[in-house]
């Protein structure tokens, strides 16, 4: 690494419906780049899609109040720029030359491919998977055909949309077998996410997942826990470093109340309240290397970069069962990928730094 510092641009924010948890993942990484190293710049997207530089500090990210003061401001894709637009108090715009584009952008419009597209137009090195690899991911159906041709096991499924026949959606799903999960194609934080026990409660399922998505999946419920495991490369040498496995237990209010969603949804994964997460998991060293193989060859065949998080079911006769990749997880003080590294030795400001040097290291 040269001894000029290099300008990190860290995006956040965004028009999904999990702008709020961005929020904060973005304040903790940007309290971990090392001052002495890179100037970060912290550019928000407000829910409507405005781009603005905050100026008052990550504290202001997580109290909602990073857009007061905020400079309007554009990523420009023309590659002579290699920069950031930025309009001053005094309405002139200038230009801010940009070495290196942190996206913490959670589900679509930041998540999937879509802001990793630009910043290729732009000829700007991207910390984290690129495009195509961005979509693949968010994409649940795709995602799982690329696994299992990796020879990962998945789970079995279909995808609908609103043409579809409601008898015929009804007939497949029961030959699924009951329970079944319902999901929007393209979705993150268990949005629009249901479990369902009856055909009865397929039609209401469907409608709400289609809120989220043209395109819904409807899958076999697996048996057994999530278990996960953080990736982070590949470095210059093709390496990963794997972090240690982690397992969600669902509490007995989750697990087992009547009415309740009966899996990890998006209220348990930001608050807790009736769930836990164990890292490492609580699991036979054999098991857990056999959970860590299966996310690098994911990793590997979904053409993942920078870093991710690889989700799975592990069943109670050992088979690990893939779920999905989150391109850009949570890095919130709770989040699972930062404890699975914290477990297996690097420390977060570590880690952001083993991004931020990948990233650098692929540019050139």
């Amino acid at each position: 690494m040269g001894s000029t510092k290099k300008t990190v641009a860290v995006l956040f924010g965004g028009c999904s419906g999990e702008h709020e948890v961005s929020l904060q993942s973005a304040a903790a990484v940007l309290d971990a780049i090392d001052p002495a190293l890179y100037t970060a710049v912290p550019v928000g997207i407000t829910k409507d899609g405005r781009w603005l530089r905050c100026t008052g500090g990550s504290k202001t990210l997580p109290a909602g109040t990073w857009a007061e003061n905020a400079l309007p401001c554009r990523l420009s894709p023309d590659r002579g720029d290699h920069g950031l637009w930025e309009r001053g108090p005094d309405g002139a715009w200038r230009l801010m030359k940009i070495d290196i584009v942190l996206p913490i952008l959670h589900g679509r419009g930041g998540e999937d491919g879509t802001v990793q597209g630009l910043c290729a137009l732009a000829g700007l090195p991207l910390a984290g998977c690129g495009t195509l690899c961005s979509a693949l991911c968010m994409d649940k159906d795709k995602a799982h055909k690329l696994a299992a041709a990796a020879g990962v096991e998945t789970p079995r499924g279909f995808t609908v949309t609103p043409a579809d026949d409601a008898g015929g959606t009804a007939a497949r799903a029961a030959a699924l077998g009951l329970p079944v999960f319902v999901k929007p194609l393209r979705a993150g934080s268990s949005l629009g996410v249901a479990r369902v026990e009856s055909l009865a409660a397929l039609p209401a399922a469907l409608h709400a997942a289609f809120g989220y998505d043209d395109t819904v999946l409807v899958e076999q419920a697996v048996p057994g826990f999530e278990v996960g495991c953080a990736v982070l490369g590949p470095d210059a040498a093709g390496r990963l470093i794997l972090g240690a496995v982690d397992e969600i237990e669902l509490g007995g209010a989750v697990a087992q109340r009547a009415g309740g969603s009966g899996f990890f949804d998006f209220g348990e994964k930001y608050s807790l309240a009736n769930s836990a997460i164990h890292v490492p998991a609580r699991i036979p060293a054999e098991t857990a290397a056999r959970v860590q193989a299966a996310a690098a060859a994911v990793y590997r065949a979904l053409g993942c970069r920078g870093f991710a998080r690889v989700d799975s079911f592990l069943t109670p006769d050992g088979r690990v069962v893939f779920n999905e990749v989150n391109t850009i997880p949570g890095f919130t003080a709770h989040s699972r990928w930062p404890g699975m590294m914290r477990a297996a030795g690097y420390d977060f400001k570590t880690v952001v730094g083993l991004i931020l040097q990948n990233a650098e290291a692929e540019a050139l």
